[in-house]
């Protein structure tokens, strides 16, 4: 799945996510892949996860951040004489 950090308290060790859905999920510091946990503002991250459906409770887990390459800009060629 795909959605965007909301928050994430560096001291409890949790945090949520929004889904493209529009749900609401909590992450634990140990549900980022390789221990990357955020610090700092992260709010509107983009990160991908998987949902874990434990007794009813949903929560994201293996969660990793997305690193979007901007689309290239054309270039102006400059004409000469004009």
């Amino acid at each position: 799945m795909r959605g965007a950090m909301l928050w994430f308290n560096e001291v409890e060790d949790l945090g949520f996510i929004l889904t493209e859905e529009g749900e609401r999920l909590s992450v634990l510091g140990s549900g980022f892949a390789g221990g990357t946990r955020p610090k700092g503002r992260c709010a509107n991250t983009v990160v991908t996860f998987d949902v874990n459906d434990t007794e009813g409770r949903r929560q994201a887990e293996d969660v990793v951040f997305v690193t979007e390459v901007a689309a290239r800009r054309a270039r102006l060629r400059h004409r000469g004489g004009r």
